[in-house]
Formats: C-alpha cells, structure tokens, sequence
C-alpha cells in the first residue's frame, strides 16, 4: 500500500487478465485447426494443472510465451501432416516443447496430466533412424556409452533447435550438457557426409559471456574517436552471416547465466525478433 502522499502523484489505472483460452482459441484456428475452442481450453487448463503441481524450478515457464511457442508448432505440424488428428497434433507439440525442460520426477506427472487431458490419444512413433544410427555412432567414436538417458537427450535438443532459433542447455557440471551438444553436431557431420537429404554441417562458435565485459562482449561505441568497436559475441554474429554456405551456425554462450549479460540478448532469442 502506497502512502497517500505518493499515491497523489500516481495515476491508477485498471488492468484485466487475458483470457488465454480465447487468445490460444484465435491462433489455432489461424493456424487452420477446426477444433479450436476445445484445444485452446484443453491446452490452458493443462498449463494451469502444470503450475500447480509440479515442482518449483527456475526454468519453467506456464505464460503466454511458453503456450504460444507450443501453438506455432502445432501448426507447423499441422501444415506438414494436416491428415493427422488435431488433438494428436496438440498434444505432440505440448510433449516436444515441454518434456525436454522437465526435471526426472515431473515427468510422470507431465504424463498423467495429458493422459486425463486428452485421452486415448496414442502419440504416433517418430522415426529416427538415420539420426539414432549417427548418435550411437559419434558416442562410440568418442568411447562413450550408449546411455538411454543421453541419447534421448541429444533427440530432444535436435527437436528443440528444430522448433526454436534459441536454446538452453541447463544442469550442474558433469552432466552431459557439452557431451549432448558435440554428438548432435557430429551426428550431423557424419550424415552430411553420408548425403543424406536435409543434413548440413555444423559450424559452432564458442564464447564464454563471463570471460568479458559487457562492452567486450556487445560492442561499444567510443565517444572519442565516434567509432563502433564490435565485441566477441557480435564479431562472430557477422562472420557468421557473412558465410553464404549452407552450413548451420551455432553460438555457443558457455558459461553461468545472470542477468549483467542474459537481459541483452532478449529481443535476440524472442520468438518476436
């Protein structure tokens, strides 16, 4: 509570809470789904239920951010299979943007709630063959196990970098974090080199963002002599796009998360940019 002599300089104003099942109501059905009002209300409620009773972790996100990058994907998947069931399509989009983020003893929950959520619907089995076989193979290459546990976790990070320009690896030291990234990356060398269609070389640039100051890291411009002076992590933004190669390029921030360099970078990895 204010007191009233601040309050005198302060104009009140009113702000509603959006109705987030009309709003994931409306971009479904402009992503072409015909069911829209039951799925956006199906897709909130889950949301809701997640908030709830899972557990409390920094990473996780139920917002209006979170829901809308599960219905672009949706439809993203709708467009290339617009035969398969709308209530399939929903609750793949909601497992592929969600469960890679879930820490272990969420993750029956996650289950329990889509299963009351959308029942008897039976998720159709991804093929990864090409993309299993060329894991496996990068994991023996370097004397590595084929751990179930970090297989899986190099599938989720290719499927996230399929749905989003901007990922986080999160987890204490030692637990496969690089080990998870490097396997994708040799994974699709290796199928590069076997010509198989839609793989292409991955190109990384490293930079630890804690090694630098922000101007070191961003860029600055010096007052004095009226120049630009580009930093790392812009340097190698523009040697990436100056390559005309099909390759992909990864940028790597290796290093601890805070606020001094993370905030610059929200309108990069905004799904909005």
């Amino acid at each position: 509570e204010l007191p009233d002599n601040l309050k005198a300089l302060l104009r009140p104003i009113a702000m509603m809470v959006p109705d987030l099942a009309l709003i994931a109501e409306i971009m479904l059905g402009s992503e072409g789904f015909q069911n829209g009002k039951v799925l956006g209300k199906k897709l909130i409620t889950l949301y809701s239920l997640m908030q709830q009773q899972m557990s409390k972790q920094d990473h996780y996100d139920y917002g209006m951010r979170a829901i809308k990058a599960v219905l672009v994907v949706a439809g993203s998947v709708k467009r290339v299979d617009p035969e398969m069931s709308e209530e399939v399509i929903l609750l793949r989009a909601v497992r592929d943007m969600s469960l890679p983020k879930l820490v272990g003893p969420d993750v029956p929950l996650f289950n329990a709630l889509c299963g009351d959520l959308f029942p008897g619907c039976e998720m159709p089995t991804v093929d990864y063959g090409d993309l299993l076989g060329a894991i496996k193979d990068s994991l023996t290459e370097d004397n590595l196990q084929h751990n179930a546990n970090i297989i899986l976790k190099v599938i989720q990070t290719y499927e996230a970098k399929a749905c989003r320009h901007g990922n986080m690896l999160v987890g204490k030291t030692m637990t496969g974090k690089t080990t998870a990234w490097k396997t994708l990356q040799k994974a699709h060398l290796s199928l590069k080199k076997a010509k198989k269609a839609g793989w292409e070389k991955v190109t990384t640039y490293i930079v630890n963002p804690k090694a630098f100051s922000l101007g070191e890291l961003f860029g600055e411009y010096n007052l004095v002599t009226r120049e630009w002076t580009d930093g790392t992590l812009s340097s190698c933004m523009r040697e990436a796009c100056a390559d005309e190669k099909p390759d992909l390029k990864w940028i790597l921030m290796d290093g601890p998360v805070d606020t001094l360099w993370i905030e610059s970078m929200n309108t990069v990895l905004d799904d909005n940019k």
